[in-house]
C-alpha cells in the first residue's frame, strides 16, 4: 500500500458511460467494484464528483442564465451523482458517508472537516458533494480543497486517457504522454490538468496529482499499491 488516504475526482461526465446525458448504472458499478478494492486493501477513500452529466453551469450562463443561480444547480447535480454512487457502493458492502457543503440534512450531512477525518479512520467512504458550497468555483478546485483538509497524500484525477499528454490524444494521434511532469512545467507548457484555481491550489500545498484512466477495469487498486500508471504532477 503507497498511500493511507487518497482523494479520487471523478467527473460527472465520466457517470454517462455510453450515454449522451445522465447517469449509466453499469459504469457507476463498475467504479464502485473499482473503489471496493482499494477501501478494502486499507486505503482511505474520500471522492468528489462533478455534475456536468446532469447540469453545467458554465454552459447555463452562455444560454443566458444568471451564473451564480447556475452554479448552484451543478452543485445539486454533483449531490444527485453523488448518491448514485453511495448507492452503488453500499449494494457491494461498503460503508460510505455523504457530506454535502450545502445543507441537506434528510439526504447528506453537513461538510464537517473533524466529521469526515473521522468517517475515513472508521473505514468509511467518504463522498463530498455540492463543490465547494460556493458558485464560481468548480468541483475540480472543490477536489483540491477537501484533499487539503482532510491532508491526503494524494488527488487522484480519474479520466478517460491514461495521462497527462503533449496534446490531445483524441485528437493528435502522435501525442505523447508524460510519465512525470513538475507543476512549473505544466504551467510553461500550458497543459490543462485542473483549472488553475484548483492546480495552484495543489502547488502550494505540495500536494501529488495523478491523472488516470479511471475506466480500465483495476488501474485504481494498482495504482494506490504503487504501480506508475498515469502522469503524476508534482513539485
Amino acid at each position: 500500500m503507497k498511500y493511507k488516504r487518497i482523494l479520487l475526482k471523478l467527473s460527472g461526465e465520466s457517470l454517462m458511460g455510453k450515454k449522451q446525458y445522465g447517469i449509466d448504472t453499469e459504469m457507476v458499478n463498475q467504479y464502485a467494484l473499482d473503489i471496493k478494492e482499494v477501501a478494502e486493501s486499507g486505503v482511505e477513500v474520500a471522492i468528489v464528483i462533478g455534475g456536468g452529466n446532469i447540469h453545467r453551469g458554465l454552459d447555463a450562463e452562455k444560454g443566458g442564465m444568471d451564473r451564480v443561480q447556475a452554479d448552484y444547480m451543478g452543485m445539486l447535480a454533483t449531490v444527485i451523482n453523488s448518491m448514485a454512487l453511495q448507492d452503488a457502493l453500499e449494494k457491494v458492502g461498503i460503508k460510505t458517508r455523504l457530506l454535502s457543503a450545502i445543507k441537506m440534512e434528510q439526504i447528506c450531512e453537513p461538510f464537517i472537516r473533524r466529521r469526515a477525518v473521522r468517517h475515513l479512520e472508521k473505514g468509511r467512504v467518504v463522498i463530498f458533494g455540492a463543490g465547494t458550497g460556493n458558485p464560481y468555483f468548480t468541483t475540480d478546485t472543490a477536489a483540491s480543497l477537501r484533499a487539503i483538509e482532510i491532508e491526503a497524500d494524494v488527488v487522484l484525477k480519474g479520466t478517460r486517457v491514461d495521462g497527462i499528454y503533449t496534446a490531445d490524444p483524441e485528437k493528435d494521434p502522435a501525442a505523447v504522454r508524460y510519465e512525470k511532469i513538475t507543476f512549473t512545467e505544466v504551467y510553461d507548457k500550458n497543459l490543462n490538468v485542473m483549472d488553475m484555481t484548483a492546480f495552484t491550489l495543489c502547488q502550494e500545498n505540495n500536494l501529488p496529482i495523478i491523472v488516470f484512466d479511471m475506466n480500465k477495469r483495476g488501474n485504481f487498486l494498482k495504482l494506490t499499491e504503487g504501480e506508475h500508471i498515469g502522469t503524476l504532477v508534482h513539485a
